[in-house]
């Protein structure tokens, strides 16, 4: 099993969630599938991890400090 180590901040998260949450309503509103680009925000702003992140070797966390599971 893999660990993967978060990499999203407090406040990356929150917004990656409310951003994502606001994609989904609007795509099911519009009738439109890219709202399911939403649920993709919203599921690394739940988990605090961003593969994208982990590529290009970023973190929005505060150094030295992860948050708990």
């Amino acid at each position: 099993m893999m660990i993967l180590k978060k990499n999203v901040g407090n406040t990356d998260s929150t917004i990656r969630v409310l951003v994502g949450a606001l994609i989904v309503v609007l795509g099911l509103y519009f009738g439109n599938f890219w709202g399911f680009l939403g649920f993709i925000l919203v599921f690394s702003g739940a988990v605090s991890f961003c593969p994208i992140y982990r590529f290009l070797k970023m973190e929005t966390t505060k150094p030295n400090i992860e948050r708990a599971n």
